[in-house]
């Protein structure tokens, strides 16, 4: 059984800056990729930033210069720094992981989702 808890939505000024962790945890044997999926009110789920075991780094170009997602491998732990926030970032953000479990089958995880509210 593996599982992805995440933490640090909430309620933020335009300007602001937020941090998002998701640790998973569980019978792993390995962690491809991880990253991080946002779903707005009304809108399709997008990708905002993922991050491979090889160091590949991707980021939606509407994150580009703002964002930056980093892992601790030996926590299992991905995480997003947001800074300057936008209104238009509101949404449900999602963790994902790619994992071959220790069964060495290789299924794509998430997590509970968590709110990010950017308001005046």
């Amino acid at each position: 059984q593996v599982q992805l808890v995440e933490s640090g939505g909430g309620l933020v000024q335009p300007g602001g800056s937020l941090r998002l962790s998701c640790a998973a945890s569980g019978s792993i044997f390995s962690i491809n990729a991880m990253g991080w999926y946002r779903q707005a009110p009304g809108k399709q789920v997008e990708l905002v930033a993922a991050s491979t075991s090889g160091g590949t780094i991707t980021y939606a170009d509407s994150v580009k210069g703002r964002f930056t997602i980093s892992r601790d491998n030996a926590k299992n732990t991905v995480y997003l720094q947001m800074n300057s926030l936008k209104p238009e970032d509101t949404a449900v953000y999602y963790c994902n992981a790619k994992i071959r479990d220790s069964g060495l089958r290789r299924s794509d995880y998430w997590g509970q989702g968590t709110q990010v509210t950017v308001s005046s």
